[in-house]
């Protein structure tokens, strides 16, 4: 488990590799948005399932082998049962905040374009592209999942925590560029779309929060990350099942959140030497 005082920093790949791995990483997911249009050849290997999947997450995974190697991503099993308390209550918490945000965005939504409201009901591109083969999707969400968790916490978020450095700052910038790089919302709800990032950004910290508490575990974020898409392509199924499958794991993990807020240790009272 990472000590984040009193030891110095690992020896391990520099800054310098890790920012070009980052980079890579960025324009290759980026690429899809414009890339095809630019180089019209470039077009069967982004339409087709398997090419973009290798191009959007192939490219950066073999940037990170090769440029940091797999040191941030050596604890990725361990912990398992804090790691299941600290993801469900992360995520269950802060998809709450989300939620809370998106309401108070609404209202003003509301109260100074609700023209723009509209602009939600353009059907999702991910879930127009899954409308053939809904099952499908539902269980390539795991992999997806497991791929870019192993991506943005495990390597761009990872990398900091093997350092044994800060972790809010890094949780932050790196939550910033997971809800940024998914352009397609912008592209797809115009000026609607700030009601759409606030859960991606909370998303990403919850996950990056609960990899940094349970010392680097990828495995439970990878399956939370996996039932949050999973139950989107459910809802082409059957509605209800899909936006029921998403509250339940939030409820559950505000539950968890609650119980270990109230079973936090007590502070000493004034006066107590510690140690005694």
């Amino acid at each position: 488990m990472w000590e984040t005082s009193g030891s110095p920093p690992p020896s391990g790949p520099s800054v310098g590799r890790y920012a070009l791995a980052v980079t890579v990483t960025v324009f290759v997911i980026a690429s899809q948005y414009f890339l095809p249009e630019l180089v019209p050849a470039l077009l069967p290997v982004y339409r087709s399932l398997v090419g973009d999947l290798l191009v959007v997450y192939g490219i950066p995974v073999v940037s990170f082998l090769a440029l940091v190697g797999t040191g941030p991503l050596e604890h990725w099993r361990q912990r398992m049962q804090v790691a299941t308390v600290q993801g469900l209550a992360w995520f269950g918490s802060l998809e709450l905040l989300s939620l809370l945000i998106t309401i108070v965005l609404t209202v003003v939504y509301l109260a100074l374009d609700p023209a723009a409201l509209s602009l939600l009901s353009r059907q999702n591109p991910a879930l127009t592209q899954a409308m053939g083969a809904p099952w499908f999707f539902v269980g390539l969400s795991f992999a997806i999942g497991a791929i870019e968790e192993t991506i943005f916490r495990g390597w761009i978020f990872g990398f900091w925590m093997a350092r044994r450095g800060s972790w809010l700052v890094p949780a932050l910038w790196t939550s910033v560029l997971f809800a940024g790089v998914h352009l397609y919302y912008g592209t797809t709800y115009g000026v609607a779309a700030p009601l759409i990032f606030p859960t991606l950004f909370f998303t990403g910290f919850a996950f990056a929060a609960a990899f940094r508490a349970s010392g680097g575990n990828l495995v439970v974020i990878a399956l939370l990350h996996g039932v949050y898409d999973a139950s989107a392509f459910l809802t082409l199924i059957n509605e209800d099942a899909g936006v029921g499958l998403r509250y339940l794991v939030i409820f559950v993990g505000v539950v968890v959140a609650l119980v270990l807020w109230v079973r936090r240790p007590e502070p000493p009272p004034p006066g107590t030497i510690l140690g005694r």
